[in-house]
């Protein structure tokens, strides 16, 4: 999945369920302004902050390793 992507489910599982990111970040522990930074696209969260959101919003966050030396 690319990061625009990811970013845009997110954002539209936040808005399906009607929670604000004041409460997003509460429930998730994740601060106020590193999600409104990530929902713009301008920030670079880490494995563990996607997971905290995923997790306060019902989502799995998975990923997979693609191996570039296979042919």
């Amino acid at each position: 999945m690319h990061y625009e992507t990811l970013i845009e489910t997110v954002k539209a599982r936040r808005e399906m369920l009607n929670v604000t990111q004041e409460l997003l970040a509460d429930l998730s522990g994740v601060g106020l302004r590193t999600l409104k930074q990530f929902e713009s696209g301008k920030g670079n969260p880490t494995l563990e902050t996607l997971s905290k959101l995923g997790n306060a919003l019902g989502m799995e966050l998975t990923f997979a390793v693609k191996d570039v030396t296979a042919k």
